[in-house]
């Protein structure tokens, strides 16, 4: 039968051993290999390689080999607990194999767990665990993370007294890195918490974040927005160096001059409009914005937007000859200037 992505969630979670079996299927592999590590960790508990209790099998395996499967299936193993027969990255023509394991399957077999790419509702191994009576469904799909499921993660890792600046940063890097990313960017930070028992800060997940193109931005973004000149160009040079364009720095900065913008011209100051910010800033990202607002002010934010906009048009412009990066460097040098001026 089928499984909400709800109902999945709470079954990953306490698999029920005495099933026939699970299919996992989605088009993002990295987010199917963890919910297939999650549930086999719960139903076979620890050591299942060890003894014996898990067998592997290749998709394609099955093709030249149709009782491999329920060969597997029905072996006696040697140790006590729940077994488990895990086909990975299924295709149509396993179809048969699996569709004949789930039929010959009875009370005391090993369980069958199958993982596979996007499968069409005409699948015939989709079609066979959905109509079967004692197995499960689930389709995994790209949608961000829910509460739940970042918590699970972080208790998984063994991290604790997390307070809730720190979760909610947590919650928005689990929006922005794929599933892989995320799950090692925990462990990392599991790793760089032990022995120390203090909450964790938002320094904390800074230090162990990955560093992206984002990131290179933003340093080049708060040395302009603090008047800091003379350091723009080699960090310009490194963004070029990873691929960022002259448009897309552009409408970086924008978007930042336009943040602090919102924050200066709030009619009850900088410090009530940066609670204001949706999605909210935290940390020393909350107190640099916020530093930055007020050194600059609403007045000088207006015409630093106002030369964005007109570098902006002129990237854009079908007459423009000189190199884009070139134009981009020329306008940040100029708003670095005015962050310095009286």
């Amino acid at each position: 039968m089928k499984l909400s992505p709800r109902e999945a969630e709470g079954y990953f979670a306490k698999p029920d051993a005495d099933n026939a079996g699970l299919l996992i299927y989605g088009a993002d592999a990295m987010r199917v290999a963890l919910k297939r590590q999650q549930v086999l960790a719960a139903l076979l508990g620890p050591g299942a390689e060890e003894e014996m209790r898990l067998t592997r099998i290749a998709g394609g395996d099955l093709r030249g080999d149709p009782a491999l499967l329920l060969d597997a299936v029905k072996a006696v193993g040697f140790f006590p607990g729940p077994r488990a027969v895990f086909v990975e990255d299924a295709t149509e023509t396993a179809a048969p194999s699996i569709i004949a394991g789930l039929e010959d399957w009875a009370p005391g077999d090993a369980q069958i767990v199958v993982t596979a790419g996007q499968l069409k509702p005409s699948s015939k191994i989709r079609k066979a665990f959905e109509a079967h009576p004692a197995t499960y469904a689930v389709g995994i799909y790209d949608d961000p993370p829910s509460r739940a499921e970042v918590e699970r993660i972080l208790a998984q890792a063994g991290l604790q007294k997390i307070p809730r600046d720190s979760m909610s940063a947590l919650s928005e890097l689990a929006l922005s890195l794929s599933p892989g990313d995320f799950t090692q960017t925990i462990e990392k930070l599991a790793l760089y918490k032990r022995s120390d028992t203090s909450e964790l800060t938002i320094d904390d997940i800074e230090a162990c974040a990955p560093r992206s193109t984002e990131a290179a931005l933003d340093d080049v973004l708060n040395v302009v927005a603090e008047g800091r000149s003379g350091e723009i160009g080699p960090l310009i040079r490194r963004l070029q160096a990873q691929g960022t364009t002259g448009v897309s720095l552009c409408i970086g900065a924008t978007r930042h001059f336009r943040t602090l913008y919102a924050c200066a011209s709030d009619p009850g100051g900088a410090a009530q409009g940066i609670g204001k910010l949706r999605p909210p800033v935290y940390g020393k990202r909350r107190d640099r914005i916020l530093r930055q607002a007020q050194g600059w002010g609403a007045p000088k934010l207006q015409t630093a937007l106002t030369v964005l906009t007109d570098t902006d048009l002129s990237l854009r412009s079908a007459g423009q000859t000189a190199p884009a990066m070139a134009l981009v460097e020329r306008a940040m040098i100029r708003l670095a200037m005015l962050a310095r001026s009286g």
